[in-house]
């Protein structure tokens, strides 16, 4: 099921992004916790993440809906790259 959230995660991303290739994905594992860091070129960053938060809002509650019970949460954050 795993595969399955991250293949969500990267679906949604790369919908809205302009530079596809670009994009990465960092993954940590932590106790109950699965954190997944999307890092995006500054000009896909309010493509993404939407008006006032909208799309990524969105991308999170499709995550949490899409996550087994009694499995690890997952936690998504959108960054800029440095």
């Amino acid at each position: 099921m795993e595969n399955n959230v991250l293949e969500l995660i990267k679906y949604v991303v790369e919908t809205f992004a302009e530079k596809k290739e670009e994009v990465e994905y960092a993954v940590e594992e932590k106790e109950n916790v699965i954190e997944v860091t999307v890092l995006l070129n500054s000009g896909d960053m309010g493509k993404v993440i939407g008006k006032q938060g909208k799309i990524a809002k969105a991308l999170r509650t499709l995550v949490s809906s899409s996550t087994p019970r009694g499995s690890k949460r997952y936690s998504v954050e959108i960054k800029e790259k440095v």
